[in-house]
């Protein structure tokens, strides 16, 4: 019975799913392609380079003390020995928490890749909405964070936000033209749609030019006796001998006083 029942469900499902229209979007290849991105990509690229040029030299100071402490080891006394051993593993502990405020989860690289692609993430967004519902889209996936293994290009909208968006995709729109045309799936939904075309105007043609049979409905000719009467009295034209056409006479009532008529 359980069986039945998720199997129904199922069923059910997939009905209401192939009744609404569902499409697809690479967020991904939007922000490659847009020129606002490039430039956010670039700032925050220059602030990990200075940061990891900072680590770099902290990490030759280091080096550079730590060879010193080893010539000199024996030569210096216990004090500069211990003095020295303190000022590196200082550098180190330094090093190491300036690599973690700028690298670690929250840390200024996150909040800087917060304040710079932000406002561009909005605007993607507010593009993948604007074409959504223009093109009358139920359900949109991002392939950049839910990956398809297998999709059709026809239902791909990712060129069509970028041009929302201002970006030049000619190449691009071209090349989704070739696979959605390259694809076999197409092309058998397509064919109906001809086969049942051509049908319907066939059928309106033949409507149109087929003569209208005549009518095959009886005609009652209403019995004639030997005198030419109806059985009725009166003859077939519904007149009355003499007198022309049958008119409607009042209803008189009998008299049952037999007075007559006054």
């Amino acid at each position: 019975m359980r069986y039945w029942i998720v199997s129904i469900l199922s069923l059910l499902c997939a009905a209401e799913l192939a009744a609404q229209k569902i499409g697809y979007v690479s967020t991904d290849a939007v922000r490659a392609q847009y020129e606002s991105n490039k430039q956010a990509q670039e700032r925050l690229d220059a602030y990990v380079d200075e940061w990891k040029q900072e680590l770099a030299q902290r990490q030759r100071d280091i080096d550079e003390l730590d060879l010193e402490i080893k010539k000199n080891r024996l030569i210096w006394s216990d004090q500069e020995r211990v003095a020295k051993e303190k000022e590196i593993d200082e550098k180190r502990r330094e090093s190491d928490n300036f690599a973690r405020m700028k690298f670690e989860p929250g840390g200024d690289h996150d909040q800087q890749a917060e304040q710079l692609f932000k406002p561009i993430w909005n605007k993607v967004y507010a593009a993948v909405q604007k074409v959504s519902a223009q093109e009358g889209y139920d359900m949109v996936w991002d392939k950049s964070t839910q990956p398809l293994v297998y999709v059709n290009a026809k239902y791909d909208i990712t060129v069509k936000v970028m041009k929302e968006l201002g970006i030049d995709v000619g190449d691009l729109e071209a090349k989704q033209k070739e696979a959605i045309d390259g694809d076999p799936r197409n092309k058998r939904q397509e064919e109906p749609r001809r086969r049942k075309s051509r049908r319907a105007t066939t059928e309106q043609l033949t409507t149109s030019s087929s003569p209208q049979e005549p009518s095959t409905t009886p005609i009652t000719t209403p019995a004639v006796l030997d005198n030419g009467l109806m059985p009725n009295g009166l003859p077939p034209n519904g007149q009355t001998p003499g007198i022309g056409p049958a008119r409607s006479m009042p209803n008189q009532e009998s008299d049952t006083t037999g007075k007559g008529p006054k």
